[in-house]
C-alpha cells in the first residue's frame, strides 16, 4: 500500500491546462506544478501568457506556455503533439478554457450562444479527444473537465443570466460521464468540477450584481476562496482518485445542498 504522500505526488507527470494563464485556471496549473508535475498553459493570447509563465517559473515551477484556440481542431491537435515531443507522454489534462456571455435568454443572440458553447463544450471535446488519442496507447490518463453549478441548477434570473453558459456546463457534465464510460477500458479517468462562484475576472460583473444574494445562498456564507480549487483538482489527478471516474465533484460551499 502506498503512502499517503506518494499518493498525492505527481512527479514526472505531464500536464495540460487549458485557459491556465489567469484566474482559476492559473491556481489549477501552479497546484499541479507544486505537486511536481510539468505543468504546459493554454490561452487563446499569447500576451496573457508570458507573465504568467514567468511567475510561476520565478516561484521554482516547470511551466510552458502555448498559446491555443480550443475550437480549432487542428490547434488542438498541434498542441498536444508539440507536448508529447517535448516531454515525452502527456498524462493529465484540465479542460479549463470557457467563456461566457450574459443577458436575457429571450434576447439572446443565436451567435453569442454558439459562441460560448463551441468554446466550452466543443473545446473540451477537442482537446479531450487529441488528448486520448495519445493516452490510449499508453493505457492510461487522467481527463478533468470544469464545469460549474450553473450546469446542475437554475440560477436565479437577479444573479445570473448566461444561458448559454448554464447549458454549456451542463454539457460538459454529460460529456464527462460519456467520456469516461468509453475509455475506463484505456485506463483513463474522466472526472469534472462544479465551482460555485469564486473571485475571478470572468464573474466579476456577476459578483458586482448578485450581491448578498450570492452569499445568502451558500450555507458556508461565503464564495470561494484563492487556493480552494487546487486541492480538488490534485486529488482529481493523482493516484488517491485511482478508483473515482465519470463523477462531478461540486465545489460550493453547500449552495446545491439546500
Amino acid at each position: 500500500m502506498p503512502h499517503i504522500r506518494e499518493l498525492f505526488d505527481l512527479t514526472g507527470k505531464v500536464a495540460l491546462v487549458t485557459g491556465g494563464s489567469r484566474g482559476l485556471g492559473r491556481e489549477i496549473a501552479e497546484g499541479l506544478a507544486e505537486a511536481g508535475a510539468t505543468v504546459a498553459i493554454t490561452a487563446r493570447r499569447e500576451q496573457w501568457l508570458g507573465p504568467t509563465q514567468e511567475e510561476l517559473r520565478a516561484a521554482g515551477l516547470a511551466v510552458t506556455a502555448h498559446a491555443c484556440d480550443v475550437t480549432d481542431p487542428a490547434a488542438v491537435v498541434a498542441l498536444v503533439e508539440r507536448i508529447v515531443a517535448d516531454h515525452g507522454a502527456l498524462d493529465i489534462v484540465v479542460n479549463n478554457a470557457g467563456i461566457s456571455w450574459g443577458g436575457a435568454a429571450e434576447e439572446m443572440a443565436v451567435e453569442n450562444f454558439r459562441k460560448v458553447v463551441d468554446t466550452n463544450v466543443t473545446g473540451t471535446f477537442l482537446v479531450s479527444q487529441a488528448a486520448a488519442r495519445r493516452m490510449i496507447p499508453r493505457g492510461r490518463g487522467v481527463i478533468i473537465n470544469t464545469a460549474s453549478i450553473a450546469g446542475i441548477n437554475g440560477s436565479a434570473p437577479e444573479v445570473l443570466r448566461a444561458v448559454g453558459y448554464s447549458a454549456s456546463k451542463g454539457a460538459v457534465i454529460a460529456l464527462t460521464r460519456q467520456l469516461a464510460t468509453e475509455w475506463a477500458a484505456h485506463g483513463i479517468r474522466v472526472n469534472a468540477i462544479a465551482p460555485g462562484f469564486f473571485p475571478s475576472r470572468m464573474t466579476e460583473a456577476v459578483i458586482a450584481q448578485g450581491g448578498e444574494r450570492m452569499t445568502a445562498d451558500v450555507p458556508l456564507g461565503r464564495l470561494g476562496r484563492a487556493g480552494e480549487l487546487k486541492g480538488v483538482v490534485l486529488f482529481l489527478a493523482s493516484d488517491a482518485a485511482s478508483y473515482i471516474t465519470g463523477q462531478t465533484l461540486i465545489v460550493d460551499g453547500g449552495a446545491t445542498a439546500w
